[in-house]
């Protein structure tokens, strides 16, 4: 008797799915593509070859990634071994931040890149124009970089809302914002945004954010969702915690018989909030994308994870600091008020 195919493995049936205000739907799951500090894009590219094989529909790609144009070829085949058209794929990628002044060509870039006519979603990947190099370490710092300013920042975001009029992108949103940036984006906006990415796992929630935006009907979408054991060095600090090894995590996998991390994209999914795992192991990304069509966490587990927020931020952002800002606690506009 021949194994299982990957398709036959996870029931892609059962993959719950997400609307947007556009009234396009999207998988509850993606699979992110950033990978550059530690993976070639070929291990990256390769690695989206197999997610989509197992079942990914929904890739999280961006400019600043560097390997927008291996994952195009891959995603190109893949239409093609597998009899897919381009609309049974949710594509998303996002402007990079020394990009803000010129997104038409941006976006073409990356539409050529990645071999489509159109993307299902553009985010502005950071809300400022802040720049640092593709593996520099935690004191990089662009004597350019300077605080949010919400009058540039809408010069971006109405070109956007261009590339909607021209039908290059189906719909727009944004990433690594705070609820101070978001309040004005909802003022101004002649089109709102579809989706927010933020950084979300288990100790770190984000809860009054991920209110913020179910109630003015942008879709959470949530990177980190393990806590990014792999993420940059630049971005590791003594003090970061890790959510694979919090007790309320391993109790819920042992019951379950599967790893930790499983548990951390159950309940992103369960929560209502949609997680991006990465991963170049074909076991990890086929068994993080079968885990959301089976055995549930209970209700109380889900409540016991909703207890174990530690506001512990891993992605703190520290090489966009501008030249008057006393630390990377002034990006995230703690108070309530846009630090400048």
């Amino acid at each position: 008797m021949s194994s299982p195919t990957l398709e036959q493995v996870v029931n892609m049936k059962k993959i719950p799915t997400k609307t947007l205000r556009t009234g396009a739907t999207m998988p509850a799951i993606g699979f992110g593509t950033f990978g550059s500090d530690r993976f070639s894009s070929e291990e990256v590219s390769e690695a989206v070859m197999g997610a989509i094989k197992a079942g990914y529909r929904f890739l999280d790609c961006a400019s600043i990634y560097g390997n927008e144009d291996k994952i195009g070829k891959v995603l190109k085949d893949s239409m093609a071994d597998l009899d897919l058209p381009r609309e049974a794929f949710f594509v998303n990628s996002k402007v990079w931040n020394d990009q803000h002044d010129d997104v038409l060509a941006a976006c073409k870039k990356t539409l050529t890149d990645l071999d489509v006519d159109y993307l299902d979603l553009y985010l502005v990947h950071w809300p400022f124009p802040n720049f640092h190099p593709i593996g520099c370490d935690v004191d990089s710092r662009s004597l350019d970089a300077k605080p949010y300013i919400h009058e540039e920042f809408m010069k971006t975001w109405q070109q956007l809302e261009q590339l909607v009029d021209m039908g290059l992108v189906k719909a727009i949103g944004t990433s690594n914002m705070t609820i101070p940036k978001m309040e004005l984006l909802l003022r101004d906006a002649r089109i709102l945004p579809a989706v927010n990415e933020m950084e979300c796992h288990p100790l770190f929630q984000q809860q009054d954010m991920y209110d913020f935006l179910v109630k003015n009907n942008i879709v959470p979408v949530g990177f980190c969702p393990i806590g990014s054991p792999a993420r940059p060095d630049r971005d590791m600090t003594a003090d970061d915690l890790v959510d694979i090894e919090h007790p309320v995590i391993v109790k819920a996998a042992k019951r379950l018989g599967v790893h930790p991390a499983i548990i951390c994209i159950k309940w992103a999914v369960q929560r209502g909030h949609v997680p991006i795992p990465f991963s170049v192991m074909e076991s990890q990304y086929t068994s993080n994308l079968q885990c959301v069509t089976e055995n549930p966490l209970t209700d109380e587990e889900m409540l016991e994870i909703s207890k174990i927020d530690a506001n512990n931020r891993l992605i703190k952002g520290q090489v966009f600091l501008w030249e008057s800002a006393n630390d990377w606690e002034d990006l995230w506009d703690l108070d309530g008020t846009i630090v400048k």
